[in-house]
């Protein structure tokens, strides 16, 4: 496993390029946004490790654009604020996860390596659910392409993987916490506000512009589509 750590503080990165390699994992460390562009565009990571506060181009520029042409790629983001906003920014943009400032370099490992996990088992699973539609909603799971009445919606690699999990379900309720421990892994906090932004994201991306309502929330159990 390869992964391409963005981090212009070289203690820091130096630190954590070792402790990846303790758990025998390759790394990569570059500590300019521009040469981290680059880099992305002619090699393919496991897992990405990017700070927020990057010179030449920040991490949110970056990750945004990563996402264009690569929504597989795990993207772990570090920063040395914690408030809600930019935590949403950061997902917004197509990171997977994100930590702040100082944090247990344990607690980036468990990250790293749920992401990398939770990766592995997607790629699997697809080969068996390639194709899932709820009324005029499609998901091509193998182009990792999302339709409804037949337009293209653009969706994060967060985003789409909630759908996913609310279309397989076809209906049934899924909680807070299986959508966490499903995507996340089992590192990530069950009590995090995470998945209700995401949820909303979704509402806005497939609901919203379509004047639906089929994301539900079940108040204390969970979310469902409601394909009646």
């Amino acid at each position: 496993m390869n992964i391409l750590i963005i981090e212009d503080d070289q203690t820091l990165s130096q630190n954590i390029s070792q402790a990846l390699k303790a758990e025998n994992l390759t790394t990569e460390v570059v500590y300019d946004g521009f040469l981290a562009e680059r880099m992305l565009k002619k090699t393919t990571f496991d897992c990405i490790v990017m700070d927020v506060n990057l010179p030449g181009k920040n991490g949110f520029d970056l990750c945004s654009d990563f996402r264009q042409y690569n929504t597989i790629t795990p993207v772990i983001m570090l920063t040395a604020f914690g408030e809600l906003e930019d935590k949403v920014q950061g997902f917004d943009c197509g990171a997977d996860d994100y930590l702040t400032k100082p944090f247990y370099m344990r607690e980036l490992l468990l990250r790293i390596n749920s992401l990398l996990k939770r990766n592995k088992t997607n790629t699997s699973s697809s080969e068996n659910n390639s194709m899932l539609v709820a009324e005029d909603i499609t998901l091509n799971d193998a182009m990792k392409k999302v339709t409804r009445n037949g337009q293209e919606i653009l969706l994060t690699p967060r985003e789409y993987q909630i759908l996913f999990r609310l279309m397989e379900k076809n209906g049934e309720i899924v909680s807070k916490a299986e959508l966490i421990k499903e995507i996340w892994g089992n590192s990530f906090d069950a009590n995090t506000n995470t998945i209700e932004v995401y949820i909303n994201f979704l509402r806005n991306k497939l609901d919203k512009p379509f004047n639906k309502n089929t994301i539900k929330t079940k108040v204390g159990y969970g979310y469902f589509l409601d394909v009646r």
